[in-house]
């Protein structure tokens, strides 16, 4: 470490602080896979021992990160970040790295590795679980969550409210009083949206509830995946009970999804949701791999992403005028006597429903809002773990009009609080809805002829613009940054709702 100043000893100090971050971004990617093996193909009675590597290896890279050292190293470039423009690599790297070392520095290594061995085994344990329909099973790791939840907001003190340090971990800039306005701005424009079309005769979706080959939905899904610019060279598909992609490296992205044999949508379009967020992680500058700046700038940018792919090209009409007659030769029994016009009605289905996951555009932010206010009530200590289920639902029944008939459909259904903390887990998925309909506006005023290239299987335009303004940065930008930068205002509703009206407005033939 060179104690002096001078342009040498700044340049020293700068690669010997890569190099120690690249070695701690390699002990990162190496516990992405244990968990991506985790997830998809670990045997059964291995959690025990995974558990265990999962947690040394977490412990070793905070320690290395919050070594004294680090610290020093960065303060002896922060001459980097005054002298160099704000959006430099080298005045972003300083940055951003400085922001993550002063929050894990405030993180006990043993904490780390404690949460890590409770997250494999809970994870584990909710496997089981929900095909069970038994909350009990995971209910003692979850109330063990909750208490390690509080622990780590504990480790940020001055905090407005218990969930914002967990908020800010996933959306940093973001608190629940933020979140909290934004949701109820968008629930007042929501509500009377979902009334005036569940109120309608429903789409008749019969036809895709029937067998459809496996082997051939997953090749049709993957076909789509490559099309729209996932690129399987970097990537790979497989199987896991709740869809996911993991970044081992921004030259080896992996995706998951899942298939229902009497549906083709579960598959279709969880893929196309994937593949969303890995486009934007092999999208990001090769230069900053095994740097901080390797990765998404939030879980709301993020979930941007997925969510334009998956819903507004995904289930765009324009998309389907050129998939559908592929779908088509691969399932003529099913859909051979199908009009193009019945499949897409069907596809935007509005329905209060059980399932997040499969839940339609306009009422999937409300099973949003209730797991963000569900995560603020446990943490205030307003709700208990023990009254979790029947709270959900009751709650559901209250936002949705549907009964919950069971706890695998109800509280078990996501994965989330099932493998991480509870709090900062939900909120990205509304964020990313909204985002991604401002962004993907802002790019059809720069390139108008989008939607017709999409008619003909052509995504190239849209997905190099996403890359350029977007994907490109990595963490360079803070997510209220990239959407000022993008969109030339701040974050707003407008769009998305402007969206959806007309969207569902013209599938209903109603004025919303």
């Amino acid at each position: 470490m060179c104690p002096i100043d001078g342009d040498d000893c700044v340049n020293e100090n700068f690669e010997e602080l890569r190099t120690r971050l690249s070695e701690i971004g390699d002990i990162g990617s190496s516990i992405a896979l244990l968990y991506w093996d985790q997830s998809t193909y670990m045997p059964e009675g291995s959690a025990m021992a995974r558990g265990r590597q999962l947690g040394t290896l977490s412990k070793m890279a905070h320690k290395m990160f919050i070594d004294p050292e680090i610290g020093e190293l960065l303060e002896n470039n922060r001459v980097l970040e005054d002298n160099n423009p704000y959006d430099s690599f080298e005045a972003s790297f300083i940055r951003v790295t400085k922001r993550d070392y002063d929050k894990a520095t405030k993180i006990p290594p043993e904490f780390t590795a404690k949460l890590s061995m409770h997250n494999t085994e809970m994870n584990q344990a909710w496997v089981k679980a929900r095909p069970a329909d038994d909350f009990s099973m995971v209910q003692p790791y979850l109330e063990k969550t909750v208490v390690y939840s509080r622990e780590m907001a504990d480790f940020f003190p001055g905090y407005e409210h218990i969930a914002d340090p967990l908020i800010d971990l996933a959306d940093y800039g973001m608190k629940a009083s933020n979140i909290r306005k934004l949701f109820a701005e968008l629930r007042e424009e929501l509500v009377p949206v979902v009334k005036k079309i569940t109120e309608l005769e429903p789409v008749d979706d019969s036809f895709l509830c029937q067998p459809y080959d496996k082997d051939k939905q997953l090749e049709f899904s993957k076909a789509i995946a490559k099309d729209i610019g996932y690129d399987f060279a970097t990537g790979r598909e497989d199987m896991s009970p709740h869809p996911f992609t993991i970044s081992l490296s921004i030259h080896d992205v992996r995706i998951t999804t899942r298939i229902d044999p009497n549906d083709p949508r579960d598959c279709i379009f969880s893929t196309i949701h994937e593949a969303g967020h890995g486009m934007y992680e092999q999208g990001i500058d090769p230069e900053f791999e095994r740097t901080s700046l390797a990765g998404g700038a939030s879980s709301g940018v993020h979930e941007s992403q997925s969510r334009l792919w998956e819903n507004i090209v995904g289930r765009s009409l324009g998309f389907w005028k050129f998939y559908y007659p592929k779908l088509q030769e691969e399932f003529p029994e099913q859909l051979g006597n199908v009009p193009l016009d019945a499949y897409y009605k069907a596809v935007n289905k509005v329905q209060k429903s059980l399932i997040r996951t499969d839940a339609d555009e306009v009422t999937y932010n409300l099973h949003v809002m209730l797991r963000f206010d569900l995560e603020l009530d446990m943490l205030e200590g307003k709700l208990a773990i023990a009254d979790l289920a029947n709270e959900w639902r009751r709650r559901f029944e209250a936002d949705m009009g549907v009964s919950v008939p069971d706890d695998k459909d109800g509280v078990l259904q996501d994965i989330h609080w099932y493998h991480g903390m509870i709090g900062g887990q939900f909120q990205g998925y509304t964020l990313g809805n909204i985002m991604g309909a401002q962004f993907y506006e802002t790019a059809l005023k720069a390139h108008p002829e989008i939607p017709g290239q999409i008619e003909l299987g052509k995504f190239d335009t849209l997905h190099s613009w996403l890359k350029n303004q977007i994907y490109q940065h990595g963490r360079k930008f803070t997510a209220n940054e990239i959407v000022e930068n993008v969109t030339g205002k701040p974050l707003t509703i407008e769009p998305y709702m402007k969206y959806l009206k007309e969207k569902y407005g013209d599938i209903y033939g109603i004025t919303l």
